[in-house]
């Protein structure tokens, strides 16, 4: 399974007042490994760039000056990321600037899910942390990846620390936080385990304690919430 995860930098935030794409940065994953190829790009925008947007990624109109319009790299760029899931954070502000980018280009290809599917871990967040906050800094924490070294926002280092903050909540991390949850719940309900004496006729029928319901039904929320609502018997 092939997947990138993507960033990109903007003049701006509004798409509809023709702000354009000023940074691309793509990480590949095959088999929900990193794989060490990247994709990064800076972009001249050929217009000013906002003030609140510069505070947030550092970059002048002036510093991207000589820098390949999106056109000249459009190629390149596709070839990465072509049959591959797109992972994107707040996908649809990125997606929405790259079709406006390829609309201008005027090849055909009106939008980047022509060639992809596209993750948007902001609305898997939201059902796996319904209520709190979601953002790739509040994530980081939730999921102890390292941003310390995140002076500004860039689009090949966020990407990066997206990439292990989607390992986090989709893999071993996740299953490491319900562990230790589940341990908490049997200290919590003082629940040991016993040992039995090998089976014999008749058969005693044992019946859970008001505590091993409790217990179990607390180990059901945290599955619940583990997998944002989606668990079998809930919906059974």
């Amino acid at each position: 399974m092939r997947q990138v995860v993507l960033d990109t930098e903007t003049t701006g935030l509004e798409v509809e007042q023709k702000h354009r794409v000023i940074e691309i940065g793509c990480v590949e994953l095959v088999n929900r490994r990193l794989t060490g190829r990247t994709f990064h790009q800076y972009l001249n925008p050929q217009r000013d760039i906002d003030e609140g947007a510069q505070q947030v990624h550092g970059l002048t109109r002036e510093r991207l000056a000589k820098e390949p319009n999106f056109s000249d790299i459009c190629s390149g760029f596709l070839e990465f990321v072509r049959d591959a899931e797109l992972i994107i954070h707040n996908a649809p502000f990125d997606v929405a600037f790259l079709n406006a980018e390829l609309r201008r280009i005027g090849d055909g290809l009106q939008k980047i899910s022509d060639l992809c599917v596209v993750l948007d871990t902001l609305s898997l967040a939201r059902q796996m942390h319904p209520g709190q906050r979601n953002s790739l800094d509040a994530l980081c924490k939730r999921y102890s990846v390292d941003n310390s070294h995140r002076e500004y926002h860039g689009a090949l280092l966020d990407a990066r620390i997206l990439a292990e903050v989607y390992l986090g909540m989709t893999g071993g991390q996740a299953k490491l936080v319900l562990d230790t949850e589940a341990q908490t719940a049997r200290k919590i309900f003082n629940i040991t385990a016993s040992t039995r004496p090998a089976v014999r006729l008749p058969l005693a029928v044992v019946v859970a304690s008001e505590a091993e319901l409790a217990a179990h039904e607390y180990s059901l929320q945290l599955l619940d919430k583990a997998s944002g609502g989606k668990t079998v018997w809930r919906r059974a």
